[in-house]
């Protein structure tokens, strides 16, 4: 009799230490799943909250250079039937290359951060055009007018004055980006525009015949 009352309390004794194994592993596995889910999270809000670290700099930047653009990329298509120097029609053609790509680029982060992105081009329509006069480098309705008439040298040499004076705004508002933004893309896109524009620049001013 002793030796089956034993049996029985052993048997009990070893369902009950198999059930608290079990209640102990699922425990461990609650916990390891919480601590798992909750770093997944908070590495995802820190990679969102990266992402999106912008100020209001940064969409000046992208609100004001996109336009600025677009009135290049107007300019250099003029070029292509209005210049007679090949140099001032190549160029033209690589500064609307460069600059294309730079706007969607701009519009997708302004897009992003829930901005407005502009749409109206400069001087394209003579209404909303005076708000332009606020950027550096920007022609007016007066200049693109005059430059829509323009054409053989006398276009030649008007698109490359103007181009130069619209280059170094574009790069004075990049250095202002530079010093001032908070989103990393921005501020090398603008590091890119001081680079490349500084360059055309010199470019343009040796077509013009200055040192």
């Amino acid at each position: 009799m002793t030796s089956i009352l034993s049996l029985v309390r052993r048997a009990a004794l070893g369902t009950t230490a198999v059930t608290a194994a079990l209640v102990l592993a699922a425990c461990g596995s609650d916990n390891g799943s919480d601590t798992g889910s909750g770093t997944q999270t908070s590495a995802s809000a820190g990679a969102e909250d990266t992402a999106g670290a912008h100020n209001d700099q940064d969409v000046s930047f992208a609100q004001d250079m996109i336009p600025h653009h677009q009135q290049a990329i107007q300019m250099s298509r003029m070029a292509a039937s209005q210049a007679s120097s090949a140099e001032v029609k190549d160029l033209a053609a690589r500064i609307e290359k460069a600059q294309d790509p730079e706007i969607e680029t701009m519009s997708g982060w302004l897009e992003s951060w829930g901005e407005d992105v502009p749409s109206s081009m400069p001087g394209m329509d003579h209404g909303g055009h005076s708000g332009s006069s606020d950027m550096p480098g920007m022609m007016d309705t007066e200049d693109m007018d005059e430059l829509m008439a323009a054409s053989g040298k006398g276009f030649d040499t008007m698109f490359l004055t103007m181009m130069v004076e619209h280059h170094e705004g574009a790069v004075e508002m990049a250095t202002t980006e530079k010093d001032k933004g908070r989103y990393g893309p921005a501020k090398e896109l603008a590091d890119d525009i001081i680079t490349a524009q500084n360059a055309e620049i010199e470019e343009m001013n040796k077509l013009l015949g200055k040192s």
